[in-house]
């Protein structure tokens, strides 16, 4: 039995936007076909758990200008429509969504403040989409990326600068044995303690 991964999704008139959050993603088969039907599996983790989505998009899409990017922490398709109109739901099918699909409040804007919004500002530099196609036939991507800058996306914030631990050592006490500078000496106690 499948797993479904964590789906992130936004809009413009013209595009949508799908992240797969999976870690190490293996394995990448992705099928996209004009009708809006999206088809992605891959496996992950040290069990290589088969992870599934097999999804009907609200409309019709444009295979041959869609593009996806697999990196180490996600997979990000950027995904054309045939129409260039403002999509009222992501699915095809009315009511409530899966539980593992949520807006990504990362890439949206609303509908009124696409105008104001400058097609340049998206940042989608770091997202290398060279090299694969969603055309109808699906593909096996596994083997075929290079993922040059490490996967990296801007929708990570847990991001942090790491010491060595060479640096952590150099910054904690100074060599005289003292805890604190010399300078910020702790005020004297008012009540000595008794000596024994």
């Amino acid at each position: 039995m499948s797993r479904h991964p964590s789906v992130k999704w936004a809009q413009r008139s013209d595009v949508l936007f799908i992240t797969i959050d999976l870690p190490d993603a293996k394995d990448v088969k992705l099928k996209l076909e004009p009708e809006g039907k999206f088809y992605f599996s891959a496996t992950s983790g040290p069990e290589k758990l088969l992870y599934e989505i097999d999804i009907d998009l609200y409309d019709e899409v444009d295979v041959n200008e869609s593009k996806a990017s697999v990196g180490s922490r996600n997979i990000i398709y950027l995904i054309k429509k045939v129409e260039s109109k403002w999509w009222s739901r992501l699915l095809k099918k009315e009511g409530k969504p899966p539980v593992f699909l949520k807006i990504d409040w990362n890439k949206w804007i609303d509908e009124d403040e696409q105008e104001e919004e400058d097609e340049g500002n998206m940042d989608l530099d770091d997202i290398n989409f060279s090299g694969l196609q969603m055309g109808g036939s699906g593909g096996d991507y596994g083997e075929t990326l290079d993922d040059e800058d490490g996967g990296d996306d801007d929708d990570d914030d847990d991001d942090v600068d790491s010491d060595t631990e060479e640096d952590i050592k150099g910054e904690e006490a100074p060599d005289n044995g003292k805890s604190e500078p010399d300078d910020e000496k702790a005020p004297a106690s008012s009540n000595p303690e008794p000596k024994s």
